[in-house]
C-alpha cells in the first residue's frame, strides 16, 4: 500500500517532464507553435521591420550623398565662374535636386531670354520653373516616408491583435482541457506576447527614423528653397542691368 502514492507521483512527474519538453519556448518554437492567424501577424510584422530597416539605410545614405553633392555644387556656383559653363557641366544631367533646379532655370532662361516681349515675364517664369522642379524633387525624396509613419503608428496595434487572438486561443484550450497548470498556460501566453514584442520591434525604429529623416528632409528642402531664392535674385539683377 505505501508504494501506490510513490508510483502516482512518479507518473505525474514524468508527465510534467514530457509537457515541459514538448513546448519549445525559443523564438522559432513560439512561431511554429502559434495559431495560423498569429503566424500571419508575425510574418507581416517581420516583413514590416525588414522593409523599415531597408528604407532607413537607403534614406540615410541618400541624404548624406545629397548634402555632399549640394556642397560641391554650391562651391562651384559661388566660385565666380561662368554660369553657362556650370550649366554645360551639370545642367544637362543633374545628379541631385539642386543641380536639377539650376538646370531647369537655365534652360528656361536660354529658351526665352532672346525673345522680344517676354523679358517682363522672364523672372516670374524662371521662379515658377524652379518651384515646380523643387516640388517634384522633394516628392521623390519623400517616397516611402508614409510607410515609416504607418508602421510606427500601427505596428503595435497589429501586434496587440495577434496577442489578443493568441490569448483567446489559449483560454479556449484551457477550458477544453480543464487544466490550469502553468505548464499548460505559459506556452500559449508566450506565443501571444511574442506578437506584441514583434510589433514593438517594428514600430520603435520606424517612429524614430520617421522623425529623424523628416527633419533632415525639411532642412534639405529649406536649403533648396534658399538656393532658388538666391538664384532668382541673381536673375532679377541681371534683368535690371539689361533694361
Amino acid at each position: 500500500m505505501p508504494t501506490a502514492p510513490a508510483a502516482l507521483g512518479s507518473v505525474t512527474a514524468t508527465q510534467f517532464g514530457v509537457d515541459a519538453v514538448a513546448h519549445d519556448l525559443s523564438m522559432w518554437g513560439l512561431f511554429m507553435s502559434a495559431d495560423l492567424i498569429v503566424k500571419v501577424v508575425m510574418i507581416a510584422l517581420l516583413f514590416a521591420s525588414f522593409w523599415t530597416w531597408t528604407i532607413i539605410i537607403n534614406k540615410t545614405i541618400l541624404m548624406r550623398k545629397l548634402n555632399r553633392h549640394a556642397n560641391n555644387f554650391e562651391d562651384a556656383f559661388w566660385s565666380g565662374g561662368s554660369l553657362d559653363t556650370l550649366f554645360e557641366r551639370v545642367g544637362t544631367r543633374p545628379r541631385d535636386p539642386m543641380s536639377a533646379i539650376f538646370g531647369a532655370a537655365m534652360r528656361e532662361w536660354r529658351r526665352i531670354a532672346g525673345k522680344n516681349g517676354v523679358k517682363a515675364t522672364l523672372q516670374e517664369r524662371v521662379d515658377r520653373v524652379m518651384q515646380v522642379t523643387l516640388g517634384r524633387e522633394m516628392d521623390k525624396l519623400e517616397r516611402s516616408m508614409t510607410f515609416l509613419a504607418s508602421v510606427g503608428s500601427n505596428a503595435p496595434f497589429v501586434g496587440l491583435f495577434g496577442t489578443v487572438w493568441g490569448i483567446m486561443n489559449s483560454f479556449s484550450s484551457i477550458a477544453a482541457s480543464k487544466n490550469t497548470s502553468l505548464a499548460v498556460v505559459a506556452p500559449g501566453i508566450a506565443e501571444a506576447l511574442f506578437a506584441t514584442a514583434l510589433g514593438l520591434i517594428a514600430a520603435i525604429p520606424a517612429s524614430i527614423a520617421y522623425n529623424k529623416i523628416s527633419s533632415e528632409l525639411n532642412r534639405y528642402g529649406n536649403r533648396l528653397d534658399s538656393f532658388s531664392n538666391e538664384f532668382g535674385s541673381i536673375i532679377a539683377r541681371q534683368l535690371d542691368e539689361e533694361r
